[in-house]
């Protein structure tokens, strides 16, 4: 069937009610966010986000650029009192107006900072990969468990319609019994980028968009791969690649039987994408993992053709999960994707680097 971009609105905002269980009145308050990093995902993404979320804003930063941050701090109504550098990030621990910090640093930051904000007695939101390590990953699961504060990790996608659309079609048996996914995701990176680099990526494309793959596949199976193997590969030696892979490609298969295939890099554009294969027939979502321009289609036994593009534009994706994490806090609920969710792909991708010659994510 054909749907109309009214008509998706209106699904995708049933579906997020059905999830997003309402709060009691007097908890209806928004829950106070100190963005640790002012980077782009933050300053693009997330913070315009609070403008319109119903439950979270921004009340505090945290930069090593006083600048930058009071430049952010005008546009968003923070006073000056609550813009720290890291030096004296642990004051967070003094405002009021601070319930929880979103985790926007470069990969091998997100531990200690994560664990700071544990001890200061804020919830965390962090975003993916959780960090460089498993040991990390488990510290900072424990940090924020001993300090009684919730630890999310920020895979959006969970909360997404188009992906949650997915999931409903395999779930109510449309596509048969599932048998095969293939899914890729990758892009060219540019010379000099942090992400490059094993001290403060702690891996290649793996570690930043391949995760996407993996995770959707767990999500879209509801199962936990039983094997894995994988492959990397340099092709440009022209500096980029010396401490992490350039491409990537796994092999996963499930207790079930459903075999997966999937590929990352960070040598060529590699639009975001997942096909799942059932015995009644197959669905696909374009820009899966995108910011915005979802786009499902699905051929079904007996059944017309689906086609239902995503009209929604950033950032709502970031609005959806600023809210989720926000309604968890105020009404003492487990978040979609805990601390536990980024471990299990930690130690997933552990084991596609050692399979493919790397001593990654130890």
């Amino acid at each position: 069937m054909i749907v109309s971009r009214r008509d998706f609105a209106r699904m995708a905002a049933v579906s997020a009610a059905s999830r997003l269980v309402a709060a009691p009145q007097a908890e209806q308050r928004p829950i106070g966010y100190c963005m640790v990093g002012l980077g782009r995902i933050s300053m693009q993404h997330f913070m315009p986000a609070t403008k319109t979320c119903k439950l979270s804003r921004v009340t505090a930063l945290v930069s090593g650029h006083r600048d930058k941050a009071a430049k952010m701090a005008a546009q968003y109504g923070v006073p000056e009192r609550s813009i720290y550098s890291y030096e004296n990030y642990d004051a967070i621990a003094d405002n009021k107006d601070i319930d929880a910090v979103y985790i926007a640093l470069p990969n091998s930051m997100h531990a200690e900072y994560t664990i700071r904000a544990a001890r200061a007695g804020k919830h965390v939101l962090c975003e993916k990969p959780m960090t460089t390590s498993v040991r990390d990953a488990e510290a900072m699961i424990e940090a924020c468990r001993k300090a009684g504060r919730k630890l999310m990790i920020a895979y959006r996608c969970q909360l997404e319609p188009t992906n949650l659309r997915a999931i409903e079609l395999i779930r109510d048996g449309k596509l048969g019994k599932l048998q095969a996914i293939e899914s890729a995701n990758g892009f060219n990176i540019r010379p000099g980028e942090w992400r490059s680099t094993r001290a403060l990526g702690g891996g290649g494309p793996l570690m930043d968009v391949g995760i996407y793959s993996l995770n959707a596949c767990r999500y879209l199976t509801a199962e936990e791969p039983a094997e894995l193997r994988g492959y990397a590969s340099v092709v440009d030696h022209d500096g980029r690649f010396q401490e992490v892979e350039e491409n990537l490609s796994w092999s996963m298969r499930f207790p079930s039987g459903v075999v997966a295939s999937c590929n990352t890099t960070y040598g060529s554009s590699m639009p975001g994408i997942y096909r799942v294969h059932g015995s009644r027939g197959w669905l696909q979502v374009d820009e899966a993992f995108g910011y915005q321009g979802q786009h499902l289609t699905a051929h079904i036994q007996g059944q017309p053709a689906i086609d239902e593009p995503n009209p929604a534009r950033d950032p709502s994706h970031f609005v959806t999960q600023a809210d989720h994490f926000s309604e968890c806090i105020l009404n003492n609920r487990e978040p979609k994707a805990p601390g536990e969710e980024g471990l299990r792909d930690m130690k997933l991708m552990r084991e596609i680097y050692r399979s493919a010659g790397y001593d990654f994510l130890a």
